[in-house]
């Protein structure tokens, strides 16, 4: 295992250009940006380039934010927009070299039947998975929590494995994040036990607040050792919200790097 920065969340005191040596600066050697697609791709090369870092992970466009949109993949309706952001997400995973890509399945209408948006997502998980498949290309679908996004269609880990089960994609596989499924599962490490080997891309918080390890509850150390029971080898992407000045807050590092080494 390897870690890896997030970004669109670490180092949030400086512009994306700047993030990518502070990232360097800091110890990442990896990096994960969330919606590389609100920058221009030659900006984003030659900021990796400068630092010397490799990316890792973006998300396919999730729609409209100022709509309060969060992804399009569970969306009837709104597969010509689904099928354009995932061509988008191609060109810049291409660009930068990126080898794993994440798909939201975003927010339904609450009116829409249940099985039209199982049947929707499950042929835009399918389309994704092909498309970039193509390319030699992971793909990834996430759950997350429905405290912190009310409405998210996969909002558990059993929806999450039902959605690779049903979807039926070789590589599709769940971007597992220890934040989200210890807020919806009753047990973080029997989640990790659970998810196994389905397990393609890890993210980490502490609990309560989102922050980096040691601010919550969460014994993230015993989450990893969880993990690599799995077999797990890849990356571990810290993506929180920093609870002041990321530099200030990395004190994490040295036990996280003990114990995936």
């Amino acid at each position: 295992m390897y870690l890896a920065a997030n970004l669109s969340m670490l180092f949030d005191d400086r512009p994306m250009s700047e993030r990518f040596g502070a990232a360097a600066a800091a110890g990442f050697s990896t990096v994960e940006i969330q919606f590389p697609h609100f920058h221009t791709l030659e900006e984003l090369q030659r900021a990796r380039d400068a630092a010397g870092v490799d990316i890792v992970l973006i998300n396919v466009p999730a729609g409209d934010p100022e709509a309060g949109e969060a992804g399009l993949a569970s969306l009837p309706g709104r597969e010509a927009d689904f099928r354009a952001a995932v061509d988008t997400c191609l060109d810049y995973a291409r660009g930068l070299g990126a080898r794993k890509i994440n798909v939201l399945a975003g927010k339904p209408p609450s009116d829409a039947p249940r099985e039209e948006i199982w049947k929707t997502l499950i042929s835009n998980l399918r389309l994704a998975a092909d498309r970039l498949g193509e390319a030699g290309l992971a793909v990834q679908v996430e759950a997350i929590n429905p405290v912190d996004v009310p409405g998210f269609f996969l909002n558990s880990l059993d929806s999450g494995l039902e959605a690779l089960a049903r979807a039926e994609r070789e590589n599709l596989q769940l971007q597992f994040d220890f934040y989200h499924m210890a807020i919806t599962e009753p047990s973080l490490n029997e989640a990790i036990t659970r998810a196994g080997h389905h397990i393609g891309h890890v993210q980490f918080a502490d609990n309560p607040g989102r922050h980096e390890p040691g601010t919550g509850t969460l014994d993230l150390l015993s989450a990893i050792a969880a993990l690599r029971a799995t077999g797990y080898d890849d990356a571990l992407a810290a993506e929180y919200r920093p609870a002041g000045r990321t530099e200030d807050g990395l004190g994490w590092m040295a036990d996280f790097t003990r114990a995936i080494s």
